[in-house]
């Protein structure tokens, strides 16, 4: 059984400790003395948490979830409700006197009743609502009970047996959301402007002389046999515009504030972008790249295509690849253990501390049981990305590494407009959006970019926008919980320093924004900014002039 002491426990052991060393290092029974009583005072508390905790247990005393489905899905910057109950199957009555939820970082959970009683026998519904700011798939995957035995000392983590996933979607992709039945959907009806052009379509355009190399099956024989000569039909076909959506999903752009990090407006203006077009009727494809190119959506239109692209939103910017982790595999393997433990009928009492390989079997085997059917991530090893694997099955979040990949990402995105400006039918849009490359590779990728503007291409780029993750408060904190009281000093200290150090961040960033603006202008690029709030850059696009003619168009020039 796992117990972990609150913080003032802690604190107060600590301080048990260092009052025993002063006394023997001033030979003072009675420093030592009390000390030690403090220190003893701790272990009774811990005696008596694991002897309430096991009759707990012993008796029954479950949660599970009210609703029988195992995933919801909601849009991004909403709240929903949902319902758990706790049920006490012993003689007696069960009080706790702290309920918080165990779930990934990215979603933030209050519960109501968050202190209370379970009656012997009795059942006590316990309201549990989910902020969803960060677009993703996330878990609630436990509960940490604190028991009144030893009250304010220490804390007994109780997982859930069913674990709860909850997709978060972005708010301009709501309607593909959920798949539609009955025919198609009015929605996604062709509709905006088209192009129209020769070939084989429905709409007839003229009817003509017969040239060689027609086909025998266009020939109209009433209009020939009137006009005495061989005449064929000549239809017209609707080609609608061919978007490209390239996305970036650096680890550097998850900093900041969950729900205010330059990357959660990316995505953002990313979904409005392929909604307005796929509700048009255009075809829209998807390219998400990092320090590598991570997927690739070729362009399409209807349902069918949103909702790939919907999934490939949720899914492209996680961080539990090895190469954009902060967690190695043993990090990752403390994580599957404090998950796994409460749900293996055995406790994983017959995994031996270091085996790693019998330890990702059993949490390969114990995958059926998670919210979410997800590939495995990229791993050091084979073991390694089963691990992870486990961990995005159930929602469980890794935080992103701290280094950067600019270099890389450079190279990918040049890999990706490259095979754009490749790719036929011709794009009509390429939409990019994230951060300006630097070095060697900017003259590669002018080379890109004049090739698909010769091509009658319009390519505009949305820079990431850093303000909301520089602008306070960076952390929420819940003034009703009486650890987060505690703070250390230094923690303290930093918090009156912060509002300096993000001024000057804010400097830097402004700078280099402008550095970029400067280098993209000089390629042809339509630079624009991601805003909440404000009209998005592919409406820009739409509104401002059309690009010159492929035969007037500047070259580009070298940065």
């Amino acid at each position: 059984m796992q117990l972990y002491p609150t913080r003032p426990a802690a604190h107060l052991a600590i301080a048990a400790v260092a009052v025993t060393a002063v006394g023997v290092l001033a030979s003072s029974p009675a420093i030592v003395g009390w000390g030690g009583a403090v220190i003893v005072a701790v272990a009774i508390a811990r005696a008596v948490t694991l002897v309430s905790v096991a009759r707990i247990r012993a008796a029954g005393f479950e949660m599970l979830w009210s609703q029988s489905r195992r995933v919801v899905r909601t849009l991004r910057g909403g709240e929903i409700e949902i319902e758990a109950e706790v049920r006490n199957r012993d003689t007696l009555a069960a009080r706790y006197v702290k309920l918080r939820a165990l779930s990934s970082p990215n979603l933030r959970v209050t519960l109501e009743p968050a202190a209370g009683e379970v009656d012997a026998g009795g059942r006590l519904r316990v309201k549990v609502r989910v902020g969803t700011p960060r677009v993703g798939q996330h878990g609630v995957y436990g509960l940490a009970l604190e028991v009144r035995g030893a009250p304010g000392m220490f804390e007994v983590p109780l997982t859930f047996a069913n674990p709860y996933g909850i997709e978060v979607a972005p708010r301009p992709l709501s309607a593909y959301l959920h798949a539609g039945r009955g025919g198609p959907s009015l929605l996604m009806a062709p509709s905006g402007r088209a192009g129209r052009l020769r070939g084989d379509g429905t709409s007839l355009r003229e009817i003509r002389e017969h040239q060689p190399g027609d086909p025998f099956r266009r020939i109209a024989w009433r209009a020939t046999a009137r006009r005495g000569k061989l005449l064929v039909r000549e239809f017209e076909r609707e080609e609608r515009d061919v978007v490209w959506v390239v996305l970036d999903v650096s680890v550097e752009l998850w900093a900041g504030p969950v729900g205010r990090a330059p990357l959660d407006f990316l995505i953002d203006e990313a979904a409005a972008i392929v909604a307005r077009h796929l509700g048009r009727g255009d075809r829209v494809g998807l390219a998400v790249y990092a320090n590598t190119v991570r997927l690739t959506i070729q362009p399409d239109s209807g349902l069918a295509q949103g909702q790939k692209v919907l999934h490939a939103l949720l899914t492209a910017a996680a961080t539990l690849d090895e190469s954009r982790s902060d967690l190695d595999e043993l990090d990752v393997a403390v994580r599957v253990i404090e998950h796994l433990r409460p749900l293996d009928d055995r406790g994983l009492a017959d995994v031996r501390r270091g085996d790693l390989d019998k330890l990702a079997q059993r949490a390969d085997a114990m995958r059926h049981r998670a919210p979410f059917r997800v590939k495995a991530p990229e791993g050091r090893t084979e073991r390694d990305a089963t691990l992870r694997r486990y961990l995005a099955c159930f929602g469980i979040d890794s935080p992103p590494k701290s280094t950067s990949d600019k270099a890389a990402t450079g190279e990918a995105l040049l890999s990706i407009l490259s095979a754009i400006a490749k790719v036929k039918p011709r794009p009509s849009l390429v939409h990019v959006l994230g951060g300006a490359p630097d070095g060697p590779v900017t003259e590669k990728l002018g080379h890109v970019i004049g090739r698909l503007r010769r091509a009658g291409s319009i390519v505009s780029w949305a820079l990431p926008y850093y303000e909301p993750a520089l602008t306070p408060p960076w952390t929420s904190r819940d003034g009703a919980d009486d650890e987060d009281d505690v703070r250390p000093p230094d923690v303290v200290a930093l918090d009156a320093g912060a509002p300096r150090v993000a001024d000057a961040v804010r400097f830097r960033a402004v700078v280099a924004q402008r550095k970029a603006e400067a280098t993209l202008s000089k390629l042809g690029v339509r630079v624009g900014h991601v805003r909440p709030g404000k009209r998005s850059l592919g409406e820009e696009v739409e509104a401002a002039p059309a690009a010159p003619p492929p035969e007037h168009a500047a070259a580009p020039e070298q940065a």
